[in-house]
Formats: C-alpha cells, structure tokens, sequence
C-alpha cells in the first residue's frame, strides 16, 4: 500500500512518463545502470519500473536518517567503495540472478551533463556477463532534490521522463592485466551512457528547441552580445524573430530556401528563427567566396531572395560582389534595415499576442523537415548545398552537450562565420538549447582584438582553427585567457608550435576535434574526460563508423559514418534544388573522404584526405606528409601541397611555400628525422608570399592546383618527376581569384 501511495504522489506531482520496452528486464541477469540527476532517482527507479530490484547503495548516504528511514523499503546492498570485498558482493548479488541497480557515475550530476563513470559496475557486468539495461532519468536534476543550484533555475515540481532503452552488454575486454580490463570495460559503459544521452533527446525543431530554452531560464535571461556590446535575451530574441517572421513571410513561400548575408552579430540568429518559424529555410551564403561562388550556390539550392544587411555589405567591401549576385535579375537582394518601415499596425497587434503565446505563430513542420542549408567551402570544386533537418542539427547539439559539460555559467567566444558549420552549431544552436551565453563577434582575423574581448567579457570557451588560434596566442596577453575552460580547435591539423605557445604561455591544453559540414559538424573531439594528443578524439556517441580499405594504404582507411547528426542531402549546381540523400554504403551513410586509423580505446587520427594523397612510382604519398616536413624544416612559415601531371610517374609533387630559403636538403633532412620516405619531398619548391586561403581559413587547394600546373610543359622538359631532378622557383598567384584568396588570408 505504502509503494501504492507513493506512486501516485510521484505522478501526481512530478508528471512521471514512463517511455520505453519494459521487457527487456525480463533476462536471468540484469544489471540496471542509470544517469545520476537527484536524491529522487532510486525511489522513481523502486517505484516506476515494473521489476523488483536490489538498489547499490553508498554507505556514505545509507547512513543518513532521512535515507535509512527510507532504505527499510527497499532491498538494498550497502558497501562501501574503498573495500576491495565490495565488488565481490555485488558480483554475488547479480549471480543471484534478482535485477540489481547501480549509478555508474557515483554522484549526483553537478553539471547537467555526465559525470566521471567509475570502472566497478562495467566490471561487475563484464564478470558476470550480466545484460545492461540503460534508464535515462531527464528533468529531475532540475527539482530541489538536485545539485544544479546555481547554474540551472529550479522547479518545485518539474516534469521528469524516464526511458528504458534496449539491452546491451559488456564483454570482458581481452587484455592481459586486470586493471587494464577494468579501465576498457568502464570506458565501454561510459559510451553505453553517452550512447543514451543522445538516443533519448527530444524530437523537435529549431524554434521548439528556442522557447523550450526560454521555458527553462526564462525571458529576461541574457544569452547572446555581439560588438553593439548590447547583451539580447530570450524574450528580445523572441520579439525579434517573430517581427522578422512576419516580413520574411511576405517575401517568400514556405518550404522556399532564402539566403542570408549576414554578419556574426544578433539579428543574424534572429532571422534564423523568424524564417524557421515560417517554414522558409535560412542558406548562410559564405561571402568570402566572391561573386562567383555565391552565385553557384544560389543556382544549387535555387534562392531567389537573399536577406542582406546593408551596413555590414558596406564596412565588408561587399557591395560590388553583392550588385554582380543581382545583376543577372535571378535573384532579389533585400536589406534588414529597410524592415523596420514595412511593419503595420496589425503586425503590431499580432506580435502583442504572440509574445504571450509564440508557439501558435510557428507553421507546422517535422523534426525531419529541412531546416537550414550550408554550403561546403569549395576547397576542391563548386560549392555544394548541404541539407540539414532540425533533428540533424540538434542531434550534433545533443551529441556535444553529452560528452562536454557546458554550463550556463560558460561564455563562447565565437568569431567564426555563422556560414561555417562550426560557427553555427556552437555558435547559435547550443546556447540557444543550453542557455551557455555568447558574444558573436564579426572576423575571427582580428588577432588583437579578440583576446582583448575574451578578457574583458569574462569568455570561457573558445572555438577556432589552428591558423587563428596560433595568432591569438601570439598577440595575446598571458591573464587574457586566464578563465577559458575550453579551447577547441577544428577546421584543420592542430599545429605542435600553437599546442606548445598555448600550452606554455597561457596553460591552456587545446582540445582538438574533427568535423565535416555534412556532419552539422563535430563527428569527434578531444575532452577533459577522454583526450589523446596527435588525435582528434573519440567518435561522438550515436556515430556508426566504418573503415574501407584503400589500395596503397596499409594503416588505416576511408572513413564512412551514420548517424542522427548526418545531413539529409546535397544539392548540386547541375541539379538545382534536388537533394541528393548520402547513401556512400546504404541509406543514411556518408562517404567522409577522410583517411583514418582508430585505436583500441576508439581514438582517431585523420591522415589525409583520399583526393590529397598522391601516387608516385606506385606508392600512396601523403601531402599532409609533405606539409608536416616542409613545417619541420622550416617552423613558423607556411606551407601547403599540391600536384601536378607527370608523364613519367603519373604526378608529381609541388610545394608552395612562404619560407624564402627553404631548400630540398631541408626537407631531405626533415623527412629522414620523421622516418618518412625520400618519395614524399617534392622537387619543385615554389616560395610565394601567401598561400591562397578560403574565408573559412582553409587552404585553398582549387587555386593551389591550378598554380601548380601553370608552366607544368616547360617544368617536365628540365625533370621527369620526383626523383630525377631538382628545382626551386619563385611563384605568385597569377589570376585575380588567386590573388583575391591571397590577400584574404594575409
């Protein structure tokens, strides 16, 4: 009667939804591991689950009045974690074959996301061969019976959901010490919970996600400060988009892609969610890649309109780019600041009643709906538009916020393009889900500045690529980075010189990670709690993985993934708005064109991509090899690879290169210190002043090709290839793209 009573009163005031196939607990042995959120999780675990378990108990809490007034309930085991013979009891109490459960993290979440997972409840299911049942507990860490004072605004009652998720299991890990199988078996469940984490995330869109973030911390919470220094909460954001959606909805038709051309600033995410709330899907136009390439893109995805803001066209030189989009008359150019004059008197009365009940001003659409288009930078040919869906791009947000624990109390520093994929997820997306506040800043080329405002805005993450990172560090003061928890570097190789100069200057470990557009973007990343130097962390939880075999490479393969994060499809200039759905080895997967190798412990090591690999004499040649040795030999200069034709060995290797002295007994001698073969130092050195970059900050290989195969006739009569001969020239790029590209790198 008493567990009767208590049922009720727990769905009566916390709203308990049970989610999930409760059978599975059905199985002789069953381990019951779950997420940590509160003092109530084994009395909503003893109460809510049809099956009478056995709860593992710290003796710590089972000696507290109010807890040992309770535990005479409930069948308990206590043991006390410092004794070598409480393992053992447990082990004997699953022998038994009565469901056990157990909280692998220990302790209470004092961050909202998950804590460290001991080793001892992954051992004692390895050992018995016990099958895992993981319980997602969500919303209970937000009552008063939690540990999140302070960082996420309370409930008296909140709603909690707890799902039940399929059996897994934990095979004993063969390895030959026993502390070796105890540490890969705990790692083995930490990924069964991070896999959880992600598997049970709510179905929602862009502007759902929004006002549930508004529901949470309310609508005077500040989250996002751009260089107007005017900090925009929930509900200022809310009153913007939903004043945008009204204009945007008369200039285009649901379902319609519009394109944007829009500084890092507020009115940028404000626009992101006034097209989505009408259902028109926002296409962040890279306005780096000049008239030429904005105009491919829209010709991919088919826009019409595209969304400007006239003072940012002007401070950025825009504007002769922007008047040769529009001068075909295809597309229509219109400005943020004429919107302001076109909103009525009943606009006015609408956005009144909205305010108190937004939801109703959304149009109806699916998580699986297309929600925003990206476009790939175009290192290697057209840009192409990738699709992603609102699940795809909150799955990625889930994904982050699983294996790192970023709070409300964290401050991004973001200055990396909202057009790059990177900028967007982690610069609107998660701090509009996780309330982690945000200072959009406009250029990440700023190299002074922006140390200057990670000081000055108390700024604890920051995001960037090698190239800037290593700037940053160089004009930076030692105290301007003194509060970052976080620096993530992504986009391209971390350098060992940034490593060192951040490492040794500030103390500050740089975590790197690895992401594609296609991906939304992090497919993994180094973290606190699972970091591998020279890799690029473990794959993000929901990630299927396969490597293929590539001819001519022995360690290592091409790297394919699946997952909840990858995009719905392309769309190509040859096949304006058509999406063109990944399907590389079967629905859903996608082709990475990455070279990779994964160790025991799932760590990856991206060596190359396949198109930037050469074929020499028959042998596979890396020129992110020849990069490396070329930086070896010549540190604190820049460096990049490119090919060219060879009719004796099919291609050569060309090196561009802004070290002025460098020469080919320098990279000999680099090549022999790392132990590479004599193939992979190039013949052809050519020393530029700045090697070509996109606005992303990467190497801008298109241009590198066709410099490389400038002169190629007149090169090939004086060498056959590498290894015959040798030359050093001086270069430059020779077209106006090129020098374009150049001078926006420098």
């Amino acid at each position: 009667m008493l567990k009767a009573l208590l049922r009720f009163v727990m769905k009566a005031l916390f709203r308990v939804e049970l989610q999930g196939d409760t059978a599975v607990f059905s199985n002789e042995r069953t381990l019951i591991v779950a997420n940590h959120e509160s003092f109530l999780d084994g009395l909503l675990i003893g109460l809510m689950m049809p099956v009478d378990a056995v709860f593992v108990i710290h003796s710590q809490i089972a000696a507290r009045p109010f807890f040992r007034f309770m535990l005479r309930f409930v069948p308990h085991l206590t043991v006390e974690s410092t004794s070598p013979l409480a393992m053992k009891q447990i082990v004997k109490l699953v022998e038994t074959g009565q469901p056990v459960v157990i909280f692998p993290e220990g302790r209470i979440t004092k961050t909202g996301s998950l804590m460290k997972v001991y080793d001892g409840a992954a051992f004692v299911a390895a050992r018995t061969g016990a099958t895992v049942v993981p319980v997602r507990i969500d919303g209970a860490a937000r009552s008063y019976f939690g540990r999140l004072a302070g960082i996420y605004p309370r409930k008296l009652f909140p709603k909690v959901t707890m799902t039940v998720l399929p059996r897994r299991a934990i095979p004993m890990p063969d390895l030959p010490s026993a502390k070796e199988r105890r540490r890969r078996a705990g790692e083995l469940m930490r990924h069964i919970l991070l896999d959880m984490l992600v598997a049970t995330r709510p179905q929602r869109t862009l502007f759902e996600a929004f006002l549930e973030g508004r529901a949470i911390f309310g609508a005077q919470y500040k989250l996002v400060e751009d260089i107007r220094l005017v900090e925009e909460s929930y509900g200022s954001l809310l009153k913007m988009s939903l004043g945008l959606s009204r204009i945007t909805g008369r200039l285009s038709q649901p379902g319609e892609i519009v394109g944007l051309l829009m500084p890092n600033a507020a009115p940028a995410m404000g626009l992101i969610l006034a097209l989505s709330i009408g259902r028109r899907v926002p296409a962040l136009l890279n306005y780096t890649a000049g008239a030429d390439g904005m105009r491919s893109a829209c010709v991919a995805a088919g826009i019409k309109t595209v969304i400007a803001s006239r003072g940012f066209i002007e401070k950025a030189r825009l504007t002769a780019t922007v008047a040769q989009l529009a001068e075909a008359g295809a597309i229509r150019i219109v400005y943020v600041e004429d919107f302001r004059a076109q909103i009525t008197s009943a606009d006015k009365l609408w956005l009144l009643w909205r305010m108190y009940f937004p939801a109703g001003a959304a149009v109806p659409q699916t998580p699986d709906d297309p929600a925003v288009v990206l476009f790939t930078s175009g290192s290697e040919g057209k840009p192409k538009g990738v699709v992603h869906s609102h699940n795809s791009l909150l799955s990625n947000v889930a994904q982050i916020r699983a294996v790192a624990d970023f709070t409300p109390h964290d401050k991004f520093m973001m200055a990396l393009p909202l057009f790059h994929s990177f900028g967007l997820t982690c610069g609107v997306l998660l701090p509009l889900v996780a309330g982690c506040k945000v200072f959009l800043y406009p250029s990440p080329l700023h190299y002074r500045i922006i140390p200057e405002i990670v000081y000055d805005r108390d700024c604890t993450v920051l995001f960037g690529t090698s190239t800037f990172l290593g700037n940053y560090g160089k004009y930076a003061h030692p105290y301007d980075f003194g509060r970052l928890r976080y620096v993530v570097a992504g986009a391209e190789k971390l350098s060992e010189e940034v490593r060192r100069l951040w490492i040794e200057k500030f103390g500050i470990r740089i975590l790197e990670g690895y992401g594609v557009t296609e991906c939304a973007p992090v497919v993994a990343v180094n973290v606190p709690m699972a970091c591998k130097i020279g890799t690029v962390g473990q794959l993000l939880p929901g990630i299927e993985q396969v490597l293929e075999p590539v001819p001519g490479i022995d360690n290592g393969g091409a790297l394919y993934v699946k997952g909840p994060n990858v995009m719905k499809g392309y769309l190509l200039y040859d096949q304006p708005g058509v999406i063109q759905p990944p399907a590389a080895k079967g629905a859903g997967w996608y082709a990475t064109g990455d070279i990779v190798t994964i160790d025991d412990e799932g760590f990856v090591t991206i060596r190359g991509r396949i198109k930037r690999f050469a074929k020499i004499a028959g042998e596979m040649i890396s020129l992110e090899v020849v990069e490396k040795n070329a930086a070896d030999a010549a540190p604190g200069f820049a460096h990049a690879a490119s090919t060219r034709s060879d009719a004796a060995k099919g291609e050569a290797l060309v090196l561009f290169t802004t070290a002025p002295a460098l020469t080919r007994e320098q990279l000999l001698a680099a090549a022999k210190a790392a132990g590479s073969t004599e193939l992979s130092v190039p013949r052809i050195i050519r020393h530029v002043a700045a090697i070509p970059l996109l606005g992303s900050g990467k190497t801008d290989y298109v241009t590198l090709k066709r410099m490389a195969e400038e002169n190629a006739g007149d090169e090939g009569g004086k060498n056959s290839g590498n290894g015959e001969s040798s030359e050093s020239g001086q270069s430059t790029p020779s077209d106006p793209s090129a020098r374009s590209a150049a001078t926006a790198g420098a």
